[in-house]
Parts: structure tokens; C-alpha cells; sequence
């Protein structure tokens, strides 16, 4: 079983914490894109489309707009607006909110945000399912999309459709629109993503010597350019840095570090309970 108390110590005793996260602590937390949820929600879909998981739903080459976006309404829905509050980050919040964090994640639930973190403390870097962009795009505006994704779930016909005067449109140039997540060359990086970015690398910056744990939750080999990668960079670079990651399936942890770093392969849920409770 993992050493807690020395997750808990390193916790206790680090100037600056950086928290990675990726789709595993999103699956850990509830929010599966395949499985008996996404099989009960999404059985209409399932039969007319023939979907495997939700990723299915947001790649298929649908006939019309309309069927397009009757399923991504469902798909937005499911993911962000479902299950705003979740216990697992519930806990994380309880463990790290008054600590002195910042963190980058890849997934565009919300979930950090919509459990009490810092909204300028979070680098939704992939996008967020809650905003739509120009999907040309022709500008770098986002436009949140509660009260459209609603309307369109209240209106899908009995053949998956929308009316065709709710796909939305972009207000600039009336070209339709897409959700706010990095599928293509085409993801946009409105002013609040350029800012975050830039206050990532001067948080970084700032806490170099100081006292800094990195901590990984559910990061596998999706984009391990993002942030698997670069940890053990800055952890192999930087004697003062430790790395502790979180990962059933991909705790493997360079040699080279393991005076420094902690592998947790155990369930994420389980270890973060008994985090929080000490």
C-alpha cells in the first residue's frame, strides 16, 4: 500500500505544489465515457449510430447539423453540466486549498473549477466542454452555453434532431458554431487561455527555488507532452523538486528520480481519502 503519510509530509512541506491531471482522475471521480451510465443515457444513440463510448459521439459524420447537435448537447450535458460536483474533487479541494497551487489539466470538465479551485489557479489547456467558439474560427471569442445546450436537450425529436433554428450560429460571422476543446488546428486560444498560460510558466518560474511538488493525477500517454513529460523534466532538472504520481495503469517513475518521487498505482479515490482525512 502507499506510503500516505509520506504523500501527506511531502504535501505538508512543500512551498509550491503544481498539480497535473488527466482523463483518469475525471474516470476515478465518475465521469466515464464508456459503461452502464453511458449505455443507459445514451441507448438511442447507441441503436440508431451504432456508439462504442461518448468519444463515438463527438467524431461521427452525421447526416445534418440537427442530428449533430442533438447528440452534442447530450455530450455536453453528460460531461460538464451532469455532475458539477463530484467527491473526489471535492477531497483534492479539501487537501489543497490552502496551499500555495497551481494547475494544469487536460481534461474540460470543469471539475476543478466547479469544486472550488481558484479559476486563476487552473490551465484548462485542452478547452472546456461549457463554451463554444466559431468553429472557422473567425475570432478568439468563447460563448458559455448552459441556456443553448438546455434548450436543445428540451426540443430533441423522436428522430434525434433539433429544429434547425437552435444549431447555434456564430454572432460575428453566422458560420456554425463548436465546443471549445482541442480536436483540431482550429482550437481557439481566447485572451483568458493565452493569460493562463503565461501565468503557468511565471508560477513555475517564481517558486524555482523554492521547495516544489509536482503532483500527477491519471496522466497516460494521450498528450504526455503536456504534462507527464515536462514533470519529470522539471523534477530530473531541478534538485528541489519532488514528483508524486497518481496512476493505476502508468505509475512507472524514471530511475533516475525515485529518491524524489512517489508511484502510486493503488485506486486514486482510495488513497485521497485517507490524504484528507489526516
Amino acid at each position: 500500500m502507499t506510503d500516505i503519510i509520506k504523500i501527506k509530509k511531502w504535501i505538508d512541506e512543500a512551498d509550491a505544489i503544481i498539480i497535473g491531471a488527466g482523463s483518469g482522475l475525471s474516470e476515478e471521480a465518475g465521469i466515464k465515457y464508456s459503461g452502464e451510465k453511458f449505455d443507459r443515457d445514451f441507448i438511442d444513440y447507441i441503436r440508431k449510430y451504432g456508439f462504442k463510448d461518448l468519444h463515438s459521439a463527438l467524431f461521427f459524420p452525421y447526416a445534418s447539423e440537427e442530428e449533430r447537435w442533438a447528440c452534442l448537447a447530450k455530450y455536453i450535458y453528460f460531461t460538464y453540466y451532469e455532475n458539477k460536483h463530484t467527491e473526489l474533487y471535492e477531497k483534492l479541494f479539501k487537501i489543497f486549498k490552502d496551499k500555495n497551487y497551481f494547475i494544469i489539466t487536460t481534461n474540460a470538465d470543469g471539475q476543478f473549477i466547479n469544486n472550488g479551485f481558484n479559476p486563476k489557479k487552473v490551465f484548462e489547456v485542452q478547452g472546456n466542454y461549457s463554451k463554444l467558439q466559431c468553429s472557422t474560427p473567425c475570432n478568439n471569442k468563447l460563448y458559455y452555453n448552459e441556456d443553448i445546450v438546455k434548450d436543445m436537450l428540451n426540443n430533441i425529436g423522436n428522430d434525434l434532431e433539433i429544429p434547425k433554428d437552435l444549431i447555434p450560429k456564430c454572432p460575428v460571422c453566422g458560420k456554425r458554431m463548436s465546443i471549445n476543446i482541442r480536436i483540431d488546428n482550429k482550437f481557439v486560444e481566447d485572451d483568458n487561455w493565452n493569460k493562463m498560460n503565461e501565468d503557468y510558466a511565471k508560477f513555475i518560474k517564481k517558486n524555482q527555488k523554492k521547495n516544489v511538488l509536482l503532483i500527477e493525477f491519471g496522466v497516460g500517454f494521450n498528450t504526455p507532452a503536456i504534462i507527464r513529460n515536462p514533470f519529470e523534466w522539471m523534477t530530473y532538472d531541478n534538485e528541489n523538486f519532488k514528483l508524486i504520481r497518481f496512476n493505476e495503469l502508468y505509475p512507472e517513475i524514471s530511475d533516475e528520480l525515485k529518491d524524489r518521487s512517489i508511484s502510486v498505482s493503488d485506486d486514486i479515490s482510495e488513497v485521497i481519502d485517507l490524504i484528507s482525512r489526516l
